[in-house]
């Protein structure tokens, strides 16, 4: 057992052990402003050295049963649960997350990894008979490589490490850019049950994912984050013809039906909308309302905002927090602008605190904009809420599916047989009925359109970490 601790500094791990650099860099905490961390910045000698590291590992790791992978993940998630109340802490810390939203992270990541340990990709047989064994394989790619994003830092590692292990890869991780600590804490506490090289971490910027999308002997690549960052991954990805699962962005549309109970319908958007204030891929983003119940929703949903606070993680009574850094800060404060200056009706915006200092952005409900604005076609990954209204069904899932983005969508009323039709006409990744973030191991986590390729977790994530081998054996020679 390795000695853990939260306190002896941030660093890489390379083939089990922890790793600085000459360079380092601040990470800042999105409510104050003020950096509380220093981290290493990685070489690309430091990233050959994890490489050659995996590749030491693989023949040892791929070769061990199945069933002593799934051991490993199990373990995995007995260490993350038992440090769960530290890394909740400094999810709230780097991430900005309120107490709700980063003990959230933790109690779905646990179960994560154990639902996924659970899993297992078996042969195919083709044919079986005294003169012949035709068989489909799946086989590890080797060396893959995950590109983590700021917002879930320790479920989207997850996503991409329990997989690719789980086949028998090893895996680099790049921690995200702005909140890379508990990802770096969470791979040297793995260190504990996973061998040596097996699963390595490293940070950096932009040049650091550079150099893993073009390195020549990382097999595969899975990314989650924006649609321009999925763009230049691909790109770059295409000279090695990586394999890639690109989990990017989304804006995604709720429907409500003109049945639903005012009130409770705005408490489930308000949850939808600002869970992590805004920040979650899935969130709702565009909430068309049925004109006939419109004002009543949008007036409980106002009701509910006055009791909303937005102000320090730390605080018990704070239920949004910061915006977890200041690029994302400065784009949604532009939209809120443009939402203004455009002349849009404001139905409320709340109060933030008055120190000047955080990233700060105030819960806005945007009342019936244009379907053409910015804060109806942008993604806008923050809690500002615009609401649109509809009349009639076949007019609203055109609307709907007026985007670039196909990740999710959620459909609100009583009239199911009708919703399910409704449902059928969707262009999503993930479609809900009266339900919203419905996500686990065992669910597909992945869209259509620019939202990207591929998808996350599930058989069919499992099975994109393998390329499929053809095996043929012949009895009778």
């Amino acid at each position: 057992m390795i000695n853990f601790s939260f306190t002896d500094g941030f660093a890489h791990v390379i083939d089990g052990r922890k790793v600085t650099s000459p360079t380092t860099k601040g990470v800042v905490d999105p409510a104050t402003e003020d950096v509380f961390a220093h981290v290493p910045v990685a070489t690309p000698e430091q990233l050959e050295d994890a490489v050659v590291a995996a590749e030491r590992a693989f023949p040892a790791w791929r070769n061990k049963p199945w069933e002593d992978r799934q051991q490993v993940l199990n373990d995995v998630a007995a260490l993350l649960e038992r440090h769960a109340t530290e890394f909740i802490a400094l999810l709230m810390r780097e991430v900005g997350k309120d107490q709700m939203s980063a003990a959230f992270e933790l109690s779905i990541a646990v179960p994560w990894l154990r639902a996924v340990a659970k899993q297992k990709l078996e042969d195919e047989v083709v044919q079986q008979d005294e003169n012949r064994v035709i068989k489909n394989r799946f086989r590890p790619y080797g060396v893959v490589a995950g590109i983590t994003p700021f917002n879930f830092p320790i479920v989207l590692t997850i996503t991409k490490m329990a997989q690719a292990l789980l086949t028998g890869n090893c895996i680099i991780i790049k921690a995200p850019p702005t909140s890379p600590c508990s990802v770096l804490k969470f791979i040297e506490l793995s260190q504990a049950v996973v061998p040596a090289g097996v699963l390595s971490v490293l940070y950096g910027g932009n040049d650091l994912g550079q150099w893993i999308v073009r390195h020549p002997r990382i097999m595969r690549i899975s990314m989650t984050g924006s649609s321009g960052a999925g763009k230049a991954v691909m790109r770059e990805a295409a000279d090695e013809l990586k394999s890639l699962t690109l989990e990017l962005g989304g804006n995604d549309p709720a429907i409500v039906f003109g049945d639903v109970d005012p009130k409770e319908m705005a408490q489930r958007i308000m949850l939808g909308a600002t869970h992590n204030a805004g920040q979650t891929c899935f969130n709702m983003k565009r909430i068309y309302i049925r004109d006939t119940v419109y004002d009543a929703v949008r007036d409980e949903l106002v009701a509910l905002a006055q009791t909303v606070k937005v102000g320090s993680p730390f605080d018990p009574s704070v239920s949004i927090g910061p915006v977890q850094n200041r690029g994302q800060y400065e784009r949604l404060s532009g939209l809120i602008s443009d939402c203004k200056e455009k002349g849009y009706k404001i139905a409320f915006e709340s109060r933030v605190p008055a120190s000047g200092k955080g990233y700060y952005v105030p819960l806005v409900i945007v009342d019936n904009p244009p379907d053409e604005s910015r804060i109806v076609r942008e993604e806008q990954f923050g809690p500002i809420i615009p609401l649109m209204k509809w009349s009639d069904d076949d007019d609203v899932v055109r609307r709907a599916n007026d985007s670039e983005f196909g990740l999710g969508s959620s459909i609100w009323g009583h009239d199911i047989d009708r919703m399910q039709r409704m449902a059928d006409r969707l262009d999503n990744g993930m479609v809900w009925i009266n339900e919203w973030g419905v996500v686990g191991g065992d669910f597909p986590l992945g869209g259509t359109k620019h939202t990207g390729l591929g998808v996350e977790n599930s058989k069919h994530g499992l099975a994109s970490w393998t390329y499929i081998q053809s095996f043929v054996c012949n009895r009778k020679f």
